[in-house]
């Protein structure tokens, strides 16, 4: 990516102050991880606000690791941030990078934020194969690194395996019909675009351009599976909260009822385990002026767990 494609995108951080306004009675001192930099919206204002904090940003995107070594070089210089190539989810590798950095066997984890979903971008660019706006590759990567993309999916998988795809993960009551006219048009010639899977979805769903894109659920259920987000997500979370110091927090944004249901229940289990409690009973949902300014923080949710003191 160039840098003028980089710094072209206008990042608005969802759930900032509500964030910002959990920070205070955490630990003083320590390293903070921000699980999925992106364009590090949220990084810069916790790097402002808490001074003595260190922040470790992951980021499993190569596109958001450039552009954190180019835009934060003077918080990596003085040793504030430090940049790592990784899935939040690997987090015996992140751990190992925190205790090459302060040379000894304890991390001290203070908090860590996973603000889940497809950065604007990964949206924004046809390239990337994440939006049906877009003419592009059927990618959808989230690391260029994996090695199942989009068009490996749709183009291979049985129509039962479609079926239950688009039925579990893209939360749609009956795709059967789009299912089948995937099978029978690949079998003339492959899906490779994202704009011919999208409209191959319109016409099975009979959408005449008004209202909600039939293709959003389709796409969104695709990348789900492409980047194993739901598993991630559920074999992260304990291992996190492991790693926290007592007093620590974890914050977790979430876009969609399945990635939240994982967070709620995982939370829950937390604290019957006695290894913590909610900050928030209630999650925690933006504001109606932010979600006016903001269109992604409309369907976005944040729930907090601390870390107990035992």
């Amino acid at each position: 990516m160039t840098p003028n494609a980089a710094t072209k995108f206008t990042h608005t951080p969802v759930l900032l102050n509500a964030i910002l306004d959990h920070l205070s009675e955490m630990p003083d001192e320590g390293w903070f991880v921000d699980g999925t930099f992106g364009r590090g919206g949220h990084t810069r204002a916790i790097l402002s606000a808490k001074k003595d904090w260190r922040v470790l940003a992951l980021d499993c995107d190569l596109d958001a690791i450039e552009f954190a070594q180019r835009e934060f070089q003077n918080d990596i210089m003085s040793g504030r941030l430090k940049v790592l190539h990784a899935e939040f989810s690997d987090v015996d590798t992140w751990i190992k990078a925190l205790q090459a950095d302060t040379n000894n066997k304890t991390a001290h984890v203070i908090g860590m934020l996973l603000d889940l979903g497809v950065s604007s971008p990964q949206l924004d660019e046809g390239r990337r194969g994440f939006s049906f706006y877009h003419e592009g590759p059927l990618d959808m990567r989230m690391n260029a690194r994996d090695t199942v993309t989009a068009a490996d999916i749709v183009n291979t998988w049985p129509e039962k395996d479609l079926n239950d795809l688009f039925h579990h993960l893209g939360e749609v009551r009956s795709p059967f019909r789009v299912s089948r006219k995937i099978v029978e048009r690949r079998r003339e010639k492959r899906f490779s675009t994202t704009r011919e899977l999208a409209d191959l979805i319109a016409e099975a769903s009979g959408w005449h351009k008004k209202g909600h894109h039939p293709a959003t659920n389709f796409f969104m259920a695709i990348r789900i599976q492409v980047n194993h987000e739901l598993e991630r997500l559920s074999q992260a979370l304990p291992k996190i909260v492991e790693q926290l110091s007592p007093g620590g927090r974890v914050f977790v944004i979430t876009f969609h009822s399945l990635e939240d249901r994982i967070v709620k229940n995982a939370f829950r289990q937390f604290v019957a385990g006695n290894k913590g409690f909610l900050i928030n009973k209630k999650v925690i949902q933006a504001s109606w002026d932010e979600k006016k300014s903001n269109p992604r923080a409309r369907s976005a949710k944040l729930r907090i767990f601390e870390r107990s003191q035992k």
